[in-house]
């Protein structure tokens, strides 16, 4: 697969669960690059300010401070010039079904991917 996107975002608070899913995607060229952040509320001053402007996102739910769910509701209000374009997955290893029903139900979440990514869900993404 070649770069399927320019930037891809990763929000995990876990250290090894980032560097698990950066290794996939950067084994799999889906971006030419990956940003990390351990934290939704640096991510989106990141995004807020420009640092990084990405073409897609994976985001856990369960962070400290703010979770994936608090995230959205950050993001549902800043004025980013692509936001439209931005696809985001919930990235999370949660199996209670009230988090996979809010993500459904979330006009920004693309979909809702099981930890941990596989080469087989950027697959079924990058199509």
């Amino acid at each position: 697969m070649s770069n399927h996107y320019k930037t891809c975002f990763l929000i995990d608070d876990n250290y090894i669960d980032n560097f698990v899913t950066r290794r996939i995607l950067e084994s799999s060229n889906f971006a030419e690059t990956v940003v990390v952040s351990q934290s939704a509320t640096e991510a989106i001053e990141s995004l807020r300010s420009g640092k990084v402007v990405p073409d897609v996102i994976f985001l856990d739910i369960r962070m400290p401070m703010m979770g994936g769910f608090e995230f959205l509701q950050e993001y549902d209000k800043i004025d980013i010039e692509n936001k439209k374009e931005i696809r985001i997955f919930m990235l999370s290893s949660s199996l209670d079904p009230t988090d996979l029903k809010k993500s459904v139900n979330n006009k920004y979440i693309t979909n809702f991917i099981h930890k941990p990514l596989t080469q087989k869900a950027l697959d079924e993404i990058a199509t």
